[in-house]
């Protein structure tokens, strides 16, 4: 019998906790993966035991990105002819699968957190980091923009800027200065620390929290969030038409180890990952 994608259990009372499972493959999330994390969620938010979600990573890390290896065609939705913009629909609509949730959903961020972990991370209602996770978009560097680009409404325009021109990675501590993230801690005390805030979290009423949530999130709405965020995704589309995009995506044929290193090389940062990092 394979082994969970998805690790399910209640570390402390009104809390659920969904691990990521695929540490061999830095936690690189496939559809199966997603789609079982995005189904325990939505379990979550009708069980009247459970105020609080938390996902995090399983081995060194968040997430290294999306699957980037063959067999992840399975189950994914949004046709459209010959793919144009599906993959990028597929993100976004699983973002706000989340943000739409009536309880809160914390990420906690340890090693890698980057490209399509670094999404998820963004679609959660609150960060917590380990003080030396890496968290960054390598893919802008060779491929495209974020399938959802929700930086610029997190960072600040200067500070997604120069993430986006350079796909640098920043540490948890700069998370924090920065915006993307609440708060940082040790990594040895992360685990602890996001557990008692989320019974923090718990204490208030689910009635009551989810229009706390959604009150946030109204404001967000207001100012062109979700507008904004889905029509990136005719950024992210167009730019797989570049020659440079195309070019890129044809070292994929050499091994995804292979097509890393061409993108990172020069540029001298992140370990290559047979995983993920889009």
């Amino acid at each position: 019998m394979s082994e969970s994608l998805l690790l399910i259990d209640n570390p402390r009372p009104l809390v659920r906790r969904l691990t990521l499972n695929r540490a061999d493959k830095r936690n690189a999330l496939s559809n199966a993966l997603r789609t079982e994390l995005f189904a325990a969620l939505e379990a979550a938010d009708r069980d009247d035991s459970v105020r609080v979600s938390i996902i995090r990573g399983a081995g060194t890390c968040f997430s290294s990105g999306y699957q980037l290896g063959g067999g992840n065609d399975q189950g994914q939705p949004y046709y459209t002819p010959d793919g144009l913009g599906q993959w990028p629909r597929h993100v976004v609509e699983g973002a706000f699968r989340i943000w739409d949730l009536a309880k809160p959903v914390i990420a906690q961020v340890h090693g890698y957190c980057l490209a399509g972990g670094s999404e998820l991370a963004t679609a959660c209602d609150l960060v917590y980091v380990a003080s030396d996770a890496q968290i960054g978009y390598p893919p802008v560097r060779s491929m495209s923009p974020p399938d959802m680009q929700f930086h610029p409404w997190l960072m600040g325009l200067r500070n997604a800027m120069e993430m986006m021109l350079t796909g640098d990675s920043i540490s948890g501590a700069e998370a924090v200065a920065k915006g993307f993230a609440n708060r940082a801690f040790a990594p040895e005390e992360l685990e602890e620390k996001v557990l008692d805030m989320a019974e923090r979290v718990a204490k208030v009423p689910p009635d009551v929290q989810q229009f706390n949530k959604r009150a946030t999130h109204r404001a967000m709405e207001i100012m062109g969030v979700r507008a904004a965020i889905r029509a990136g995704t005719e950024m992210q589309a167009l730019a797989f038409f570049t020659q440079s995009s195309i070019a890129y995506r044809e070292e994929f044929s050499k091994g995804v180890r292979h097509a890393l290193s061409v993108r990172d090389g020069k540029f001298g940062d992140y370990r290559e990952s047979g995983g993920g990092s889009k």
